[in-house]
């Protein structure tokens, strides 16, 4: 009996001590945060964050792989309460709701056949991509319905998936499911920032539009008589939707699908409606801002390009300050245009819209003059945003040979000069890029008026250029030098001078390619020429150096990304500088907007590159080439004009404006075209 109790004692205290160094040697520590975070998130598991779960996104918020707001189901009060428990202050972010890219259901778009199996959108597609034509059309099997964790989508009666956007967390579960890829989260920024891409659904006349408005959007909501909201989606893309709706040339008009049938929809009237309501109205719509980042932002040029440029990165949470030289802003618009046709308390209304979203105004600031590139930045500004304008605009300021960045000369104005005999002051390392034969006049010039060598940059090869070797030689004993198949990328400097310039090689030459750029070499240089008509957009920010406080300024450029594709990615001067973005006002508007997403893009640390399949006027993209089974609609409305004895008086606007009944009529004539899908009677 004694030795029974003993040995079942011994076995265990045998197990007791087995069990305690296990623990010792199988412990895992839990920090006690990670089980207060997992608490403190919803517990829904969607994966918004990009964790496979909430507990795995408790872990990595306490090792600091993921930021305390993180978590898009939670919303603010999660992020809050995550913060509270790691001691640190949250950053407010910007919420992002589903989106359906797709407007037309399978029971109202073309079929390639009928699609009786199992009820899923990733079944379907197994078969031949679905059973619609439009290779990116909703298959409408609610499969993303299924899969939201929190009932946020559901059904329409259209036979399309409807947000909820109250309910809509912004957790992504929708777009992972969505086999077509046309579900895509979206927020104000991203719809600012965003390029129209080959792989969602647009409408020839959106596509067209310099500015990249929603068009059929705009129109329908108009056609619904919700003409703030119409102008709302107008303002995402274009500031100016006044001065727009009378000047605009419209390029969107010339691609609307009703061409094909009888006339384009009138899409610059109605967008000079919607926007005149609101002035009418007195009221201003209340446009959405970013969180402030607390960055300091200078745009240098008052006109239609600067004006965006300030809007759009005083909407992405920035504070912008343009720097005119003309005593009003407005720039061309101002200055050039009749005022019949563009009355000047038009520009008063669109511009104080601008102002009122927090963007600073100094007039009568001459770049050069009363300030600098590099005084701007000791000023703690991120970055400088040239925004100055072509020829014409110098012309309007009627300041002769200007020199707004260090070193840089346009070649025609400087050629000019010299040919009036003005005494110009070059650096002693001079580079001219491009210009031809002008190029090699020039720089016998240069010479001759003290400059110590002469680099001349062509994109094009030697042999295009008609030049020998001999010619290349008897330039090189003047101090010449002939650089063919090279591009500029970069400009660099010190305080208010040019040091260097990047350059980089382009191995096709004949300017149409994406040649893979070579690596960049830098050559020392204190004056640039460029033969350019304009001065291209630049963005210059401060080089980080390291050293002491009170150290000279060093700077850079970057050139912002383009809605025309370039040769070279990010090159500074190239031959096609004289055909994109600035024939119209609405040109410079969608370039106003690149520069503001370019520079936002740099501050916020990413690579200043377009979204991938950006579309380009030189994009092919899915379209139709007849229409068939159209709705009766109504002719094009002409826009009212003054009585012709009024016209007498300049001071009065010729046109007059659609009434709201005109405006109705023209809106219905929208074909609300989607890539391949538009308005037929037998599906509507």
């Amino acid at each position: 009996m004694i030795t029974a109790g003993l040995a079942i004692g011994g076995l265990g205290l045998l197990a007791g001590v087995g069990l305690a160094i296990a623990s010792k040697v199988f412990y895992v520590y839990i920090d006690p945060k990670v089980e207060e975070l997992e608490e403190a998130l919803p517990g829904a598991n969607c994966g918004g964050c990009g964790m496979p779960g909430c507990s795995a996104a408790a872990q990595a918020i306490v090792l600091g792989k993921l930021a305390p707001n993180c978590c898009v189901g939670g919303g603010p009060e999660v992020h809050a309460r995550v913060a509270e428990i790691l001691g640190v202050e949250v950053e407010e972010r910007e919420p992002q709701i589903a989106h359906i890219g797709c407007r037309y259901s399978v029971q109202e778009a073309d079929l390639k056949y009928i699609y009786d199996g199992v009820d899923d959108c990733r079944a379907a597609v197994l078969l031949a991509g679905g059973p619609k034509e439009c290779p990116i059309g909703c298959i409408g099997l609610g499969s993303c319905v299924k899969a939201c964790p929190f009932e946020a989508l559901s059904m329409g009666d259209d036979g399309l998936p409807v947000v909820d956007e109250h309910l809509c967390t912004g957790c992504g579960t929708c777009v992972r499911t969505c086999p077509k890829g046309i579900i895509a989260l979206t927020s104000v920024t991203d719809r600012i920032l965003g390029e129209y891409t080959t792989d969602e659904c647009t409408a020839p006349c959106q596509r067209t539009c310099p500015a990249g408005i929603n068009i059929p959007e705009q129109i329908r909501q108009t056609a619904l008589g919700n003409y703030r909201e119409a102008l709302r989606i107008i303002k995402e893309r274009n500031p100016l939707p006044m001065v727009c709706g009378r000047i605009c040339p419209h390029p969107c008009e010339f691609e609307c699908r009703r061409n094909l049938h009888d006339e384009p929809v009138a899409i610059n009237y109605l967008k000079r409606f919607v926007a005149d309501h609101e002035r009418q109205s007195g009221e201003r719509i209340e446009l959405f801002k970013a969180p402030d980042t607390g960055k300091r932002l200078a745009v240098v040029g008052g006109g239609a390009e600067g004006l965006s440029t300030a809007c759009f990165l005083a909407r992405l949470g920035h504070s912008p300050t343009i720097f005119e030289a003309m005593p009003e802003l407005g720039g061309l618009l101002r200055k050039a245009i009749a005022e019949s046709r563009l009355p000047r308390d038009v520009i008063d209304w669109d511009i104080n819209g601008i102002l009122e979203l927090g963007v600073e105004a100094r007039t009568g600031q001459v770049l050069g003059r009363d300030f600098t590139i590099a005084g701007l930045l000791e000023q703690d500004y991120q970055a400088v945003i040239l925004a100055t304008g072509g020829w014409d605009a110098i012309l309007m300021r009627n300041s002769g040979l200007e020199q707004p960045v260090p070193g840089l000369y346009l070649l025609l104005p400087l050629s000019l000069a010299l040919a009036q005999g003005t005494q110009v002051q070059l650096g002693k390392r001079v580079v001219i890029v491009g210009g031809g034969e002008m190029a090699l006049d020039l720089a016998r010039k240069c010479r001759g008026i003290g400059a110590e060598s002469v680099d001349i940059i062509f994109e094009r090869p030697q042999a295009q250029l008609g030049l020998s070797d001999s010619d290349l030689a008897k330039m090189a004993e003047e101090s010449v030098s002939l650089h063919f198949q090279t591009t500029l990328t970069r400009l660099l400097g010190e305080e208010n001078r040019l040091t260097h310039l990047a350059l980089t090689t382009v191995p096709s030459g004949n300017g149409t390619a994406r040649p893979v750029r070579s690596k960049e070499s830098l050559i020392a240089a204190d004056t640039i020429i460029a033969a350019i008509g304009r001065l291209p957009e630049m963005i210059f920010v401060r080089v980080p150096t390291g050293e002491d406080e009170g150290s000279p300024i060093r700077w850079r450029t970057i050139s912002p990304y383009h809605h025309v594709p370039r040769p070279v990615r990010q090159e500074v001067f190239t031959s096609v500088d004289t055909v994109t973005d600035y024939r119209s006002v609405v040109e410079a508007i969608g370039a106003g907007r690149r520069a503001a997403a370019s520079t936002h893009l740099f501050l916020t640390g990413k690579e200043v590159l377009p979204p991938p399949h950006m579309i380009t006027p030189d994009t092919d993209v899915l379209d139709v080439s007849r229409l068939v089974a159209l709705q009766p609609a109504a002719p094009r409305q002409k826009m009212p004009e003054r009585p012709a004895e009024e016209l007498v008086d300049p001071s009065l606007e010729i046109e007059l404006g659609l009434t709201e009944e005109m405006a109705l009529t023209e809106a219905a004539r929208c074909l609300n075209c989607g890539l391949i899908c538009y308005l037929r009677s037998r599906y509507h």
